[in-house]
C-alpha cells in the first residue's frame, strides 16, 4: 500500500498535466443525469439515467479521497433499461495524440451490447466499451470496438457479476483509432508498461477526433452501475514525457499471395534528453535512436502482414504504442478464379485473395461444392447470410470491351426475409472495392421461391422474370458493357453456347473502369440466411456467347416529359415501331407491362416517386430512370 499511495500522491499532485473529463456523480439521490450537466441524444426522458442511493463504486486506491480520484464515494450511474442514452462534452475537442479513460463498473445482468465510450462529434461514436454473457454460466466477458461490431479477445476473460472493476482504455486520437483495453479487479498499474497485456485491441476507420464521454441503455435486463470516470492525456495523468511519437506509417514489403511483411515508420519529437529502451513484440528496430536524436523516425521491419505489433519504450518515461497491421494483398491478373479451396470454417477474408471491407460476422468457407453442366467444381464453397462483414478482391482495372463474374449461387433458407419483392444485392462489380456505387447482383424472395436481378445503386434492380426454387442451383453472370454502358445478366446460359442477358439495365452515370469485386452481406430481414456460392470466375470473356443485339441501343430513343406530372409518359424512338414498356418501382416490383403502340403510356396508377423504365424494341431493350410527381 505504501508504494501505491506513493504513487498516487504523486498522480494527484500532477492534475495540470491532461485532465479532460472528470465525473463522479455525487448528486441528490436518484437524480437525472440530464439536469446535471448531461444531454440525451437518444430516447430522451425514456427510462432517463440517473443516480441511485448511496450506491457509488469502491476500489482500493481509486475512489474515495485518499484514492486517485479524490472523491467522495457517493453515487454512480445507473443504466438498467433500453431508453435514454446520454453523452457530456469535453470543454474542447480532442484532435491528436492518446486519451485514457478510465472508469469503475460493475455489471449485475445484462444482455450483449456497448454502455459506454468516447463520442467524436454529436452522435458519431469513436469508441465504445461493450458487455456480454460469457459462454461460462455465471460470468461476463468485456469487449472493445470503434464501431457497432464487438471486439473481444480470442478467449475473454472471465468476470465476475455483482463485482467492481476498474476499466482502463488508451485511444489514439487518429483516423485509425487504435485502441487497447485492461479490466482490473485490483491495483493500478503504475505505467502503461506495467498493465501487462491489454485484453483486447482493436482500430478502425474513425474521425480524428474525440468531442465527448457518453453512457448508452439498450436492454430492459441491462444492470450496470458506473461511476469515477477519468480521462486524461497520459497514463492515470503521469507527467507527459518529452519524447513524443507521432501518427505512424505502414508500408508492405510486397503484395503476393504468399505472407508478405510490413514496415512501421514512427516520427518522434522531443528526444536526446534521456536515455530510453525500445522493444517491440515482433520484428527488427532501426532508424533514428531518440536517446540521442531530438528529431527522427524509429522503423520496424520484418513484420509478417495481419499480426499486430507493439512498440514499448522505457527509461526516461514509459510509452506503448498499438500498430495495427496492414493488409498487404495483390491486385490479381484477370481472368481471376477462385474455386475457395480453404481449410472449412475459415474467413474468406482471412485469405490472401480476399480483405476485408467492413466488419462483423464473416463470410466462410464450408464443404461440398454446387455442380453445373459444363462446370468441373473442386475445392469448397462459401457461405454467408444476414449481416456481416464483406469480403473484396482487387484484379487489373478493365476500362473498355465488357467485364463479368461468373460464380454458381444456391438459396435454400429464405426463412428470414421477412418482406416479400424487397431485394438485396450480394454481389458486386466496382472502380475499387473501396465503393459499392457500380454493377450490383440482387436477390429477393418472390412468395415461396427466389429471383435474382441487377442494378447499380441501393434501389434500382431490375429482375429476371423467372421464379427459383430453393436448394437449386444457378449460373449467374453480372457483367458491364463499357461500350453501350449496360449492366448485364444471365441466368443459367449454355456452357458453349449461345446466351442473351435475362436483364438489362443502364447507369445514369456511365462506369469509367472497373477493378474490384466484392461478396456483400445486408442484413438478416433481407440477405438469405443460407446462401451460398461456388466456382467463382472474373473475366474479359465468357463461356458462352452472347446474342449480337445483346447491348444493342435502341436509337433515337426518347422517354418525356421526365419527370411525368399529368399521368401520360410518351415514348419515341427512331422506328417509331411497337415497342414493350416494363416499368419497375424503387424495390424492383413491376408496375406497369404494356405494348405501346402510339407513343402514349397511361401512368396515372402510379404514385409520386422513382422508377425504373425497360424499353424494348426488335429486339433492343434499353432501361431508363423516370421520375413521376403527380
Amino acid at each position: 500500500m505504501r508504494k501505491i499511495y506513493f504513487l498516487l500522491t504523486c498522480l494527484i499532485s500532477v492534475t495540470s498535466f491532461g485532465q479532460i473529463f472528470s465525473e463522479d456523480f455525487n448528486y441528490a439521490d436518484n437524480a437525472l443525469l440530464s439536469a446535471n450537466g448531461w444531454t440525451a441524444f437518444s430516447g430522451g426522458g425514456t427510462a432517463a439515467v440517473d443516480v441511485g442511493a448511496s450506491n457509488g463504486l469502491t476500489y482500493t486506491g481509486y475512489s474515495g479521497t485518499t484514492g486517485f480520484t479524490g472523491a467522495v464515494v457517493g453515487n454512480a450511474a445507473r443504466l438498467d433499461n433500453n431508453g435514454e442514452d446520454i453523452n457530456k462534452n469535453f470543454s474542447a475537442s480532442v484532435t491528436s495524440g492518446s486519451l485514457y479513460y478510465t472508469f469503475l463498473v460493475n455489471v449485475a445482468s445484462g444482455d450483449a451490447g456497448y454502455f459506454a465510450g468516447l463520442l467524436s462529434s454529436g452522435t458519431t461514436f469513436s469508441n465504445r466499451v461493450y458487455v456480454k454473457p460469457s459462454a461460462t454460466t455465471g460470468k461476463i466477458n468485456f469487449g472493445l470496438s470503434n464501431t457497432s461490431t464487438s471486439v473481444y479477445a480470442t478467449t475473454p476473460t472471465d468476470f465476475d457479476l455483482n463485482t467492481t472493476y476498474l476499466i482502463i482504455v488508451k485511444y489514439d486520437v487518429t483516423t485509425t483509432g487504435n485502441a487497447s483495453m485492461w479490466i482490473k479487479a485490483a491495483g493500478i498499474p503504475a505505467t502503461e508498461a506495467a498493465a501487462g497485456a491489454p485484453e483486447v485491441t482493436t482500430s478502425g476507420t474513425v474521425p480524428a477526433s474525440a468531442s465527448g464521454f457518453f453512457l448508452r441503455q439498450y436492454a430492459t435486463t441491462q444492470n450496470i452501475t458506473v461511476d469515477g470516470i477519468r480521462i486524461y492525456s497520459t497514463w492515470f495523468n503521469a507527467a507527459p514525457c518529452s519524447l513524443v511519437l507521432n501518427a505512424e506509417t505502414r508500408s508492405c514489403d510486397a503484395t503476393t499471395l504468399s505472407l508478405d511483411t510490413y514496415t512501421t515508420t514512427i516520427p518522434f519529437t522531443g528526444g536526446g534528453t534521456a536515455t530510453y529502451t525500445l522493444s517491440a513484440t515482433t520484428g527488427t528496430i532501426s532508424g533514428d535512436n531518440p536517446s540521442t536524436s531530438a528529431t527522427g523516425n524509429i522503423i520496424i521491419s520484418g513484420v509478417t502482414e495481419g499480426t499486430n505489433n507493439t512498440l514499448t519504450i522505457s527509461g526516461g518515461c514509459n510509452i506503448v504504442k498499438t500498430i495495427t497491421a496492414p493488409e498487404c494483398k495483390p491486385v490479381n491478373t484477370l481472368p481471376f478464379t477462385d474455386s475457395f479451396p480453404y481449410t472449412v470454417g475459415n474467413s474468406l477474408n482471412g485469405e490472401q485473395k480476399w480483405s476485408i471491407l467492413n466488419t462483423g460476422d464473416n463470410i466462410v468457407t464450408a464443404t461440398g461444392n454446387l455442380s453445373y453442366t459444363g462446370i468441373t467444381s473442386s475445392g469448397n464453397l462459401i457461405t454467408f447470410g444476414g449481416a456481416g462483414a464483406e469480403s473484396k478482391t482487387l484484379f487489373t482495372n478493365t476500362t473498355t470491351g465488357t467485364i463479368n463474374a461468373r460464380m454458381l449461387v444456391s438459396v435454400t433458407d429464405i426463412t428470414g426475409i421477412t418482406t416479400d419483392l424487397t431485394g438485396a444485392y450480394f454481389a458486386i462489380l466496382t472502380d475499387n472495392a473501396s465503393t459499392l456505387t457500380n454493377a450490383r447482383l440482387w436477390v429477393r424472395k418472390n412468395g415461396t421461391q427466389i429471383q435474382y436481378g441487377i442494378g447499380a445503386a441501393t434501389t434500382d434492380a431490375v429482375w429476371d422474370t423467372t421464379l427459383y426454387n430453393t436448394g437449386t442451383t444457378q449460373y449467374l453472370v453480372l457483367g458491364y458493357d463499357f461500350a453501350n454502358n449496360q449492366v448485364f445478366l444471365c441466368v443459367n446460359p449454355t456452357i458453349g453456347g449461345t446466351a442473351s442477358p435475362t436483364a438489362l439495365y443502364t447507369p445514369t452515370t456511365a462506369i469509367s473502369g472497373i477493378g474490384g469485386f466484392v461478396f456483400r452481406q445486408d442484413s438478416a430481414t433481407l440477405t438469405p440466411t443460407a446462401l451460398s456460392i461456388d466456382e467463382l470466375t472474373i473475366d474479359t470473356s465468357l463461356n458462352f456467347t452472347l446474342g449480337n443485339d445483346s447491348f444493342s441501343q435502341i436509337d433515337g430513343l426518347k422517354l418525356y416529359p421526365n419527370p411525368v406530372k399529368g399521368g401520360t409518359l410518351y415514348v419515341e424512338t427512331a422506328l417509331n415501331n411497337n415497342v414493350h414498356v416494363t416499368i419497375y418501382d424503387i424495390v424492383g416490383k413491376q408496375v406497369l407491362n404494356t405494348t405501346v403502340t402510339n407513343n402514349a403510356v397511361n401512368v396515372s396508377e402510379l404514385t409520386s416517386g422513382v422508377y425504373v423504365v425497360t424499353v424494348t424494341e426488335e429486339g433492343k431493350t434499353t432501361s431508363k430512370k423516370l421520375m413521376i410527381t403527380n
